[in-house]
């Protein structure tokens, strides 16, 4: 098949973040990051899929819940259908019925879970694929042919992350390699309509993560992640090297923290600073039978909940929570009804999406310190806890 690039659609925009507002008492920030496909309001929770499907949700039903960018992963969607037969039928915007804006993690993550099965030398990574066994190889330049491939509007870059607890060395040679692979990223790195994001590696070492951010500055992207964050380490060092990285970033620039978490990590991150988030948590869970709420998570297959006819969350205006029971939301989980997965997954992006617009509408009002309070995180506590470590 002949190699095919997607074009954005009519209408497209030129890329660029603007910040709006900042929130005196934090370093919470407002914006908007303007893409090829259209706004996106900041700070933004990324609904995650995969494979260019939220699982148990299609793109009309993202849409309405208020999702404006969400994430796949370039690595699967090369290895099937790959990035040549998706930008050949117009790109994934186009291939899934999208119209919002995308985001590809490179892949790196995955490639390097698969033990046993990978090499990595400063040229890429060599591996077998987990779908035929094939022999493939990735390089820095390939995944940004990829993504340039699928069209997306922000695509990150080829990246080393070692595991939580990974010796002092093997941090150090991951980040030396990060730099290089961000280097030849983005030289090659074509498309004026697409955004490119490098990714601070460094471990849990301060040092290292300085070093990283200011190597990727000296690059120059169009925006800053912060990764190997959730791989392992505990939840008091995520909320560490995470609080302490984003200030090494640059204010102008959109700021994107990988892969966490849960809804008060998430909110004391967007008092850190941060604009972006990612996180499998609130489908997954939901396909387990757990729903967020702002009462606290709700485990439906209780019995609690078994001629509980209030829904989910009284204070919620999601489909779900308009229309069904706990009682029948339990009953549908219990019978292992497609259903309930469904239905648990959009109520539980709903709370993420629609959290993410409560503080954005504080941090234009100077309520945010408020509104984290009503969403369960103590800003003043925090505060006080970081002065005596």
């Amino acid at each position: 098949m002949n190699e095919t690039i997607a074009t954005a659609g009519e209408g497209s925009h030129s890329p660029s973040f603007q910040l709006r507002a900042r929130d005196p008492y934090s370093r919470a920030r407002r914006g908007t990051l303007m893409t090829a496909h259209g706004p996106v309001q900041t700070p933004a929770f990324m609904p995650v899929g995969t494979y260019g499907a939220v699982k148990g949700v299609a793109p009309w039903e993202l849409r309405d819940l208020g999702a404006e960018l969400i994430l796949s992963n370039a690595y699967h969607l090369a290895m099937r259908p790959g990035a040549d037969a998706i930008g050949a039928m117009g790109g994934l915007h186009q291939f899934m019925g999208w119209k919002r804006a995308i985001l590809t993690d490179s892949g790196g993550f995955q490639v390097f879970s698969l033990k046993g099965m990978r090499k990595v030398t400063d040229e890429g990574v060599l591996f077998q694929s987990h779908i035929d066994g094939s022999r493939r190889f990735f390089s820095p330049e390939d995944v940004v042919s990829n993504q340039e491939k699928l069209g997306v509007d922000i695509a990150m870059i080829l990246d080393e992350c070692p595991p939580a607890g990974a010796p002092p060395e093997d941090v150090a040679r991951a980040l030396r390699r990060t730099t290089d692979w961000a280097r030849r990223s983005r030289e090659a790195h074509s498309r004026a309509d697409q955004m490119q994001f490098g990714i601070v590696q460094g471990g849990l070492d301060p040092a290292m993560r300085a070093q990283s951010a200011d190597e990727l500055q000296g690059i120059g992207f169009d925006g800053y992640a912060v990764g190997g964050l959730s791989v392992g380490e505990g939840r008091a060092e995520t909320l560490a090297v995470g609080s302490y990285t984003v200030n090494l970033l640059p204010e102008e620039k959109p700021r994107y923290l990988m892969g966490v978490g849960t809804p008060e990590e998430l909110v004391r991150f967007v008092a850190a600073g941060f604009d972006m988030f990612d996180c499998v948590m609130p489908s997954r869970n939901a396909r387990n039978g757990m729903a967020f709420t702002s009462e606290g998570r709700v485990v439906i297959k209780n019995a609690i909940h078994r001629d509980s006819l209030v829904p989910l969350d009284p204070m919620c205006g999601c489909t779900t929570c308009a229309n069904f029971s706990r009682a029948y939301l339990r009953h549908l989980f219990l019978n292992g009804e497609m259903l309930s997965a469904r239905l648990l997954t959009n109520h539980n992006l709903y709370f993420y999406v629609n959290s993410m617009k409560r503080l954005r509408s504080a941090i234009e009002n100077g309520t945010f310190r408020a509104e984290a309070a009503s969403m369960g995180v103590d800003l003043d506590q925090i505060e006080d806890e970081e002065k005596r470590q």
